[in-house]
């Protein structure tokens, strides 16, 4: 059947389903999206202003074929809808040398000949001395990075897909995903609709969707926190990249848009469970911030210890925190992407084509065997 006759659901239109969307209907797709909010919402992982896209991959060099081509349609979705939703500010990797995450930052900049700079102690003291460091760390400024804003790319790659011909319905949940002969059956509380596929993109609900998956799907309460700086001067010059540093202690952050405040962000590990996605705990505690004084003190000494703002979002975790992407089993014509594990959003992009590629076309020609592919043993 051809992609112009094809007539595909996409269950979920947030991170990656608005990119699913968009892929979909530039490919001629009649492509119908249910989302139980409205696409930019703030009730899962996607939220808090900004994301970091980066070219340099500490988790697994194999994903830096991926993030160049979700980095060829940033560019596309920004030139088709006329909105800056990336900037390229650059990123600081930092850790310590003998660390595995740091070994495969240099792997994955050697091996894919990524723009880069290596700064010894007395250069980043220099050009960026809100930043302290431990011996034997090493620094890395990814230039091909910078920051994603996260609401503004939802709702522009799901208007753009409505511009294309898909049909969206907002406050719409789907309860149930019915694999019938030929195609499958989406249900909601409006009733039934039978597509030829569907692409399910639930982020935090894909176990409530999805209660008999066979692979697990860790959510865990995210919380983001933002602190002004002493000396904003060295926060908001002329360089203002966005920052890592690797395991053991991770953390991340962002200067803001706004030229204020410093936005923080921390580890899978140091993140509680969320029990329920509808019932989703938004209060900090104040032991919940201890973690962000102590890396404030330890490696950021110029931001001021109080917080001026808090959020919390939801995020999927695998047990190898690569993604599960494809087909599920007995159900050829229900392809999942889920448990991106902190580190989707970057590849949105590509991740929306490749599920349309898998919709469409059964098959995808990026990279995608490493990855927690469904109905595939992890390796």
């Amino acid at each position: 059947m051809s992609a112009a006759r094809k007539r595909v659901a996409v269950v979920g239109v947030g991170t990656m389903g608005s990119q699913a969307a968009w892929r979909l209907a530039a490919r001629g797709a009649e492509v119908v999206g249910y989302d139980r909010y409205a696409p930019g919402h703030d009730r899962s992982a996607a939220g808090g202003e900004t994301r970091i896209f980066r070219s340099a991959h500490f988790e697994d060099s194999r994903y830096v074929p991926l993030l160049k081509h979700a980095d060829a349609l940033w560019g596309r979705l920004q030139h088709e809808t006329g909105r800056e939703l990336r900037r390229l500010t650059g990123c600081l990797l930092m850790g310590p040398t003998g660390h595995q995450q740091m070994a495969t930052v240099l792997e994955s900049i050697a091996e894919h000949d990524l723009d880069h700079e290596v700064l010894d102690d007395e250069t980043l003291a220099k050009r960026f001395p809100q930043y302290r460091i431990e011996d034997g760390d090493a620094a890395v400024l990814d230039r091909r990075a910078g920051f994603i804003r996260p609401e503004l790319t939802i709702q522009t790659a799901a208007r753009r897909a409505e511009q294309l011909g898909a049909v969206i319905h907002r406050y719409s949940t789907v309860r149930e995903i019915v694999p019938v002969a030929g195609g499958v059956e989406i249900r909601t509380d409006s009733g039934s609709e039978r597509f030829d596929t569907a692409v399910v993109t639930p982020g935090p609900w894909v176990n409530d969707l999805l209660p008999d998956l066979p692979w697990e799907v860790e959510v865990r309460r995210i919380i983001s926190a933002w602190y002004v700086p002493i000396a904003p001067d060295a926060w908001f010059g002329e360089e203002r990249p966005a920052f890592i540093r690797t395991a053991p202690t991770h953390c991340y952050g962002l200067p803001s848009p706004d030229g204020i405040s410093v936005k923080l962000g921390l580890s899978r590990a140091l993140h509680r469970l969320a029990d329920d996605p509808n019932r989703l705990d938004r209060t900090v505690r104040p032991d919940e911030l201890e973690v962000f004084s102590e890396l404030i003190g330890r490696y950021l000494p110029d931001l001021h210890p109080d917080p001026t703002r808090l959020s919390v979002y939801m995020e999927g975790y695998t047990e190898s925190s690569r993604p599960l992407v494809g087909p599920l089993p007995g159900a050829e014509n229900v392809i999942l992407l889920a448990g991106f594990s902190g580190h989707g959003f970057k590849l949105s992009p590509a991740f929306g084509d490749i599920a349309a590629d898998l919709a469409l076309d059964g098959a995808s020609p990026q990279p995608i065997d490493f990855l927690s592919t469904v109905g595939r043993t992890e390796a």
